[in-house]
């Protein structure tokens, strides 16, 4: 396991020491698994780490996927880690993501306030920023080879069963939080779904040796 850097904003690091990986089922564990070895694979070669979280609209779970797995490869200390999301169509980052993100510690600042709204997402103060707004999979800002692929709901797995260029395609869904706007639940529910990504990707990158 590496060592944790200490330099990420507080109170995503009090969210962090929070997250209880036992609560993760074993069948769970076993679709991580794929992805704890690629990443392992890429550290132990010296190659650069690229992740690509897709999703339908690219507006919810694959962009709380895409935050939490650049900050906390940053908090494992594992160096060459770029995360990537995108959708099989563009819509716009949902406002509550970007909420619940804030929420958790993350500073966020509405660069474009258009229908796509784009945002600055940091974690850190001298790392550059997470570029969040919502683009289809092949759009020029993600990679287009040597990455992997991970699938984060049901539509886009099976819309997509091969993604051009991925040189790995993960299926690791996740429920969809849109089911609770409108709700009393919301804050909750999209609190609850990011605490689980960020669990599971903390799972993951806690397993690496470098």
């Amino acid at each position: 396991m590496t060592t944790t850097d200490p330099t990420l904003f507080s109170e995503i690091e009090e969210v962090i020491k929070k997250l209880n990986p036992q609560t993760i089922s074993d069948d769970r564990k076993a679709v991580l698994q794929s992805l704890t070895d690629f990443v392992q694979k890429k550290v132990s070669n010296n190659q650069e780490i690229r992740i690509n979280f897709i999703c339908t609209h690219n507006s919810r779970r694959s962009h709380l996927a895409q935050v939490w797995a650049q900050a906390l490869a940053y908090y494992f200390n594992i160096k060459n880690v770029f995360c990537y999301s995108g959708g099989t169509e563009s819509t716009a980052l949902f406002p509550m993501i970007a909420k619940t993100l804030e929420n958790s510690g993350f500073e966020i600042k509405t660069i474009s306030n258009e229908d796509n709204p784009v945002y600055s997402i940091k974690y850190t103060a001298n790392e550059h920023p997470v570029i969040g707004f919502s683009k289809k999979l092949d759009d020029d800002f993600n990679p287009k080879s040597g990455f992997v692929a991970i699938m984060t709901c049901d539509s886009a797995n099976e819309a997509c069963p091969f993604v051009p260029g991925a040189e790995k395609r993960i299926p690791l869904t996740f429920e969809d939080p849109k089911a609770f706007d409108d709700t009393p639940q919301q804050a909750n529910k999209y609190n609850e779904r990011s605490v689980q990504i960020a669990t599971e990707l903390f799972y993951v990158f806690s397993q690496i040796n470098s």
